[in-house]
């Protein structure tokens, strides 16, 4: 697996991480033994930047992980995030991202994970109460007491980057970005090369609809998050549809599947972007590495880019409320 470096004060990862949210947490069919028998076959592939969050669960996505680790530490590049607050079988969430909270958060998720240091610690949600500065002020002095090695931050606005990168090196910003989310091309991926800052891009294959793991919204389990995403439902979902069909018989041409083609296509936008697809099963694991090894020429980006230009999508990302906590 070839690797990439996120930001300017070295960090190196594996051009493709592994997202481990769906081990624990929003989706059905979770398989602990599958689970880590996936996270064993991402290492055998080469495949060593995890990603994981406290508020997984909450909490049991990092526990899950940190059974893995267990004398595998040295092994892995380790990614958590802070600031999304839950409550166990409550479905409210709230920010938090006071410098008490994030020094206290950083002590949890340590304990959890098992380890005495995070490579990748992000605010998950900017919280519009508490100056930026003061949350990159605390994520810093957990820098200087080596808890954490490097710093990141997840659907940021780019005044927020800007103000944050001026009181410690960020060396990712995590963010949606795919064939079908493509909102950040305008501004945000030109300021973070401006700074010298990775892209980490999370749902990569648009929850799923990319790869054509989902035929119809009505078989989703009820307990599938994706039920209430504006892009999974009645019209959005035909549309959106549609576009996946026009890159399927693209894929054909390549002998690539619908996943596979977009992962590649994202992989060429840069060499300081890192796809995450998230997968619990080693059979899915194994085809999105392919992609890695997938070659597109200007031709085929210029093709891709017809089938999906910016705002094609039907739907918002996310419900109103989640919208509102993005690019702040």
């Amino acid at each position: 697996m070839e690797r990439r470096t996120l930001g300017s004060q070295g960090l190196s990862v594996s051009a493709l991480g592994l997202g481990c949210m769906g081990m624990s947490d929003f989706y059905e069919g979770r398989d602990e033994a599958e689970s880590l028998a996936t996270l064993d076959r991402a290492l055998e592939l080469g495949v060593d930047f995890l990603d994981t969050s406290d508020m997984y669960g909450p909490h049991t996505n990092e526990e899950l992980l940190g059974r893995f680790l267990k004398g595998r530490r040295e092994q892995v590049v380790l990614a958590t995030k802070f600031g999304i607050v839950r409550e166990a079988g409550k479905p409210a969430f709230s920010v938090n991202s006071r410098p008490d909270y994030v020094r206290a958060a950083c002590e949890g998720s340590l304990k959890r994970l098992g380890v005495d240091h995070i490579d990748l610690y992000y605010q998950h949600r900017v919280d519009p109460e508490v100056p930026i500065e003061d949350t990159v002020g605390a994520m810093a002095g957990l820098v200087t007491q080596g808890k954490v090695r490097f710093l990141g931050l997840s659907e940021a606005g780019p005044e927020t980057i800007r103000r944050a990168h001026a009181v410690h090196p960020i060396s990712a910003l995590q963010s949606e970005y795919s064939l079908w989310t493509r909102d950040m091309e305008a501004q945000i991926l030109p300021l973070l090369r401006e700074l010298g800052i990775g892209l980490v891009a999370y749902s990569p294959l648009g929850r799923g609809f990319l790869g054509q793991m989902v035929k119809s919204a009505d078989e989703l389990a009820p307990g599938d998050y994706r039920r209430n995403s504006p892009r999974f439902q009645g019209e959005n979902f035909e549309q959106n549809r549609q576009l996946v069909e026009r890159l399927e018989v693209f894929a054909k041409t390549k002998n690539a599947t619908t996943g596979q083609v977009a992962l590649a296509w994202l992989l060429h936008q840069g060499p300081d972007i890192v796809p995450i697809p998230g997968t619990k099963r080693r059979t899915y694991l194994e085809q999105n590495c392919t992609a890695a090894d997938l070659r597109l020429d200007a031709t085929d980006l210029a093709e891709l880019a017809a089938i999906f230009p910016l705002g094609v999508t039907a739907g918002e990302r996310y419900p109103e409320a989640a919208m509102r906590m993005l690019g702040r």
